[in-house]
């Protein structure tokens, strides 16, 4: 068992964005990881996203089928996903994916019947919104980690209609004693620009610190 991170937390609502990002850059580069604190987005609004995933999971297969992950948006049902190509069985997990928002050509968001779930689709457009502000804050104080203008990235348009998702996951835990070989979500390293990971409490992530060494 590895020692324990104690991960620093981050109060995005500081009004002090000099201090706020030196503490960004001393997490990133001493455990590459922290908590997001005063984010902006409401306990009441996590915790209707996180009902609503439950009503959404809870379907029947066919009708998560329905949903069939196209292209980058949709459903993945159980095994369908592998993080660690080296594994021969799928992860144990489902998820849906849910994309911009503001009609990009390649990327057609998928919804479920609103007959079935009625608030699903408001819900996750308001989270989806205000996930994207709190993202757009925390990339001028990245860029002034970086020694960069908190413009930076603004300015040479990589916030200019984001390709941001929103990615619900479905982990049914108690399956996994039945075969070590299996796993929820199999090591990996995300992509993209940041990850932003809100969880219910339940425990079971792990993340591991790979410290690398210069050349002398």
């Amino acid at each position: 068992m590895g020692e324990t991170l104690k991960l620093p937390l981050i109060d995005l609502s500081s009004s002090d964005g000099i201090s706020t990002s030196k503490s960004i850059r001393q997490a990133c580069v001493e455990s590459g990881f922290f908590y997001l604190i005063n984010h902006g987005v409401e306990d009441e609004l996590i915790k209707r996203v996180f009902d609503e995933s439950k009503k959404f999971f809870s379907l029947p297969v066919e009708e998560k089928m329905k949903l069939e992950r196209k292209g980058l948006t949709g459903y993945t049902p159980m095994y369908s996903e592998t993080l660690d190509p080296t594994l021969k069985t799928g992860d144990l997990k489902e998820s849906i994916y849910i994309g911009p928002l503001n009609g990009v050509d390649h990327v057609q968001n998928q919804w479920p019947s609103e007959e079935v779930l009625p608030s699903w689709r408001s819900t996750m457009e308001s989270y989806y919104e205000k996930l994207i502000c709190t993202v757009k804050r925390l990339i001028t104080l990245i860029a002034l980690a970086l020694n960069l203008d908190e413009n930076f990235f603004e300015d040479i348009g990589a916030l200019h209609n984001p390709m941001g998702f929103v990615r619900l996951l479905h982990y049914p835990g108690e399956q996994i004693a039945l075969n070590k070989e299996i796993y929820g979500a199999s090591a990996h390293s995300d992509y993209g620009m940041v990850t932003l990971l809100v969880t219910d409490g339940v425990r079971g992530l792990q993340a591991r610190l790979i410290q690398i060494n210069s050349a002398p």
